[in-house]
């Protein structure tokens, strides 16, 4: 939680984001030589395996310059227009300090105490309870807030959890879980282009003869069982060279969806450090944790965005493969490094709704709530008996009554 270690979190990232770009390419190449091991089998039914090895490498050094163009086209596509993909999965839209200028004071406020540049903020609507900061350049950082989380959070929370996504921009870890959603997505894409590939192609291509035969002269043997021996031993060295190219192109995707591992979990500790040194309050950040706890699920959002988030409620098999350590290990890291008090887990009321229907279900969720008091010409009245409305206890033109029995209002220069 020391100083020395947001520092050293931010200059190891930048070296985990070169890392990841150099193994964007490598992943790909592997999915390309695995492709044309399969295509290979298909074209040359009996040969040797060593035959399969030799030609897919050939393929692989033709198509060197078309797999690396096509992965540096998705990085650039990426960079230019990953905001839009998320929007369009999340439903993000830009705010403005017109329409949400409580949101965008605290913001600002937050980035000018620290001479950080102002992001772009952005509005989900929906009832989770979640934020995340996208962008790989100072003219793209953006921080997105579902109407859920804003509704939920006083002021302190929400300022709060705004200084969690600003520390996360200013760490570079934005730039790094985009880099992983850019890997993650292109290998993904290639991995499942060769299984359709593969597996149209692989029926007919068998059930038709499996494509050209091969032999040693690179013409048909004249001899039966010389044939019939090449066909079993270049049958078995196909199935295997089949196994070989699917083992490559399942361990690369797998090595992109687990390349998130790489981007240590210490990030979302350190990001709730930096909120508190942004804030000063650590208090705020444990009950907005405690209120979004188990609340985050954005629908329709995929893994990859919800890896983005101030908290992922997906968890992997035995929280192994976890994005996010859990709320309550973040908490108890606040109580012990940064003084905090744990309020313990919270179980929100529904928030009030504008309309009636929403206060409807609110003073049901509440309970039996007493009739509203009647509305007289200068406010609501106060007193027990106060079924009529009327003047004499209600708010007037000098303040609120000053709250003794005699119901003595408050001047302007203090109590009469």
């Amino acid at each position: 939680m020391a100083a020395y270690g947001l520092y050293t979190h931010i200059a190891a990232n930048r070296t985990r984001s070169m890392v990841l770009l150099a193994s964007l390419f490598l992943l790909v190449y592997v999915i390309v030589y695995a492709g044309a091991l399969i295509i290979e089998v298909m074209h040359y039914s009996g040969a040797p395996a060593d035959y399969y090895l030799r030609a897919a490498l050939r393929d692989l050094i033709v198509s060197l310059p078309f797999s690396t163009g096509a992965a540096a086209l998705w990085i650039v596509i990426a960079y230019f227009f990953h905001q839009n993909i998320i929007d369009a999965v999340t439903g993000g839209t830009d705010v403005t300090r017109q329409e949400q200028p409580r949101l965008y004071n605290l913001l600002e406020n937050l980035c000018i105490s620290r001479g950080i540049p102002m992001p772009k903020l952005k509005l989900v609507d929906s009832e989770a309870l979640n934020a995340y900061a996208t962008g790989l350049n100072p003219k793209q950082y953006a921080v997105t807030v579902t109407t859920g989380l804003l509704n939920a959070l006083d002021d302190q929370e929400m300022e709060a959890v705004l200084g969690h996504e600003l520390t996360h921009i200013r760490n570079g870890d934005v730039q790094m879980m985009v880099i992983a959603v850019i890997i993650a997505g292109v290998v993904g894409f290639f991995a499942e282009l060769l299984f359709r590939m593969f597996f149209n192609g692989w029926g007919w291509g068998w059930s038709s003869g499996g494509g050209s035969s091969w032999s040693s002269s690179g013409s048909s043997s004249s001899s039966d069982s010389g044939r019939s021996d090449r066909k079993s031993s270049g049958g078995g060295a196909a199935i295997l060279i089949i196994i070989l190219a699917v083992v490559l192109i399942v361990l690369a995707w797998a090595l992109s969806q687990l390349v998130r591992l790489a981007l240590s979990r210490s990030r979302e500790y350190l990001a709730d450090a930096g909120s508190v040194e942004l804030t000063k309050n650590p208090d705020a950040m444990i009950s907005a944790l405690r209120k979004i706890e188990g609340r985050g699920e954005l629908p329709g959002a995929t893994s990859a965005v919800m890896e983005l988030c101030v908290d992922n409620p997906r968890e992997g098999f035995a929280d192994l493969f976890a994005t996010h350590p859990s709320v309550e290990a973040r908490v108890q890291a606040l109580v012990k490094y940064a003084g905090g008090h744990d309020v313990g887990p919270l179980a929100l009321p529904i928030h009030p709704s504008q309309d009636q229907e929403g206060q409807a279900d609110n003073a049901h969720s509440l309970g039996p709530q007493p009739p509203p008091l009647p509305s007289g010409p200068w406010g609501d009245a106060s007193n027990s008996g106060g079924n009529q409305a009327g003047p004499a206890p209600a708010h007037g033109p000098w303040g609120d009554p000053a709250g003794n029995s005699t119901g003595n209002p408050t001047g302007p220069w203090g109590p009469h």
